[in-house]
């Protein structure tokens, strides 16, 4: 217990560290965007280059690990969409976004400190092997359901699917992620070590991704809070916290994934919502409360299950 302790709490008091600083005023929200900029553009793309270019893929094909992790995927989204349409009689767009809000893990910003500091570099191999489909996956699927329902409830014509792939297809090739997950293959394929001066900057910047990512998601929380909903937030937080690493825990077993990989994927899918959950939102302009009293639920009560789940597995 004193392992989970010190791998888990110190993750959750270094958001609530970047909260206190926002709400007491300390610094401005504006800071905390520009940090949350610096982690997702240099810092977290500088880390996964690092961590595919050096990675030892000895361990056997992803698809296993894709498999486990996309199977608590589909049917936690399948549960969430169904709890809100059916239990709490929303349209088909809210659905969506509570599919989404139960499904859509912060990998980046609390999965990666989190797999580093309790699995180690084996994990961080793990997550970064998800991460190289992970946003792909998760954003063609949440917008295209989304353009769906949008049409299914408005009636209105939407976006012919070439189109909108190609507008996902735009975005994810300027993605800063996607980006340091391709210049790391690079290097791992052509063979180029890192040494010297390179490699002292290049450990520098990634040694900052984990700190930095935790205080900046903690001092964007605030404009987050919870602003109704609270009863299908409570339920896409359950979905969040526990049925969806449930799922990736029994497809790991049944996959056969060695333990580091297994910790990985299920300390991963158990930490909270994910900012993109807001940021679909946002896009389609429905399901505010939702997506904002989810991030917020599932942020507060993370440290209990991240915990637990550590413990479990650790």
């Amino acid at each position: 217990m004193s392992d989970v302790f010190l791998n888990v709490v110190p993750i959750f008091v270094l958001i609530l560290a970047g909260w206190l600083i926002v709400r007491f005023q300390y610094l401005k929200a504006s800071v905390g965007d520009a940090l949350g900029d610096f982690v997702f553009r240099v810092a977290v793309p500088v880390l996964l280059f690092r961590t595919i270019a050096e990675a030892d893929f000895r361990d056997g094909s992803p698809w296993p690990l894709w498999v486990a992790y996309f199977s608590g995927v589909a049917i936690t989204w399948t549960l969430g969409h169904v709890a809100a349409t059916l239990l709490f009689g929303k349209d088909a767009r809210i659905g969506v976004l509570a599919g989404v809000s139960s499904a859509f893990a912060n990998t980046v910003f609390i999965g990666l400190p989190l797999v580093s500091r309790s699995v180690g570099e084996e994990g961080i191999v793990a997550i970064s092997i998800l991460l190289s489909v992970h946003l792909p996956v998760m954003m063609i699927a949440g917008t295209i359901l989304m353009e769906r329902a949008e049409r299914k409830v408005s009636g209105k014509p939407g976006q012919s699917p070439l189109k909108l792939l190609k507008g996902i297809g735009r975005n994810l090739v300027r993605n800063p992620l996607v980006i340091g997950l391709a210049f790391g293959a690079l290097a791992h394929l052509v063979g180029i070590p890192l040494g010297g001066p390179v490699k002292i900057v290049v450990d520098q910047l990634a040694g900052v991704a984990a700190p930095a990512a935790l205080i900046s998601i903690g001092m964007a929380l605030d404009k987050y809070g919870l602003s109704g909903n609270i009863g299908m937030a409570s339920v896409t937080s359950v979905l969040k916290l526990v049925v969806f690493p449930a799922c990736v825990y029994g497809a790991c077993q049944l996959l056969g994934l060695n333990q580091s990989w297994t910790a990985a994927l299920v300390l991963t899918s158990s930490v909270p919502t994910g900012v993109n959950a807001w940021l679909i939102a946002n896009h389609f302009n429905v399901g505010h409360g939702l997506a904002s009293s989810t991030i917020t639920l599932t942020t507060a009560l993370g440290v209990l299950s991240v915990s637990a789940w550590a413990y479990i597995l650790l």
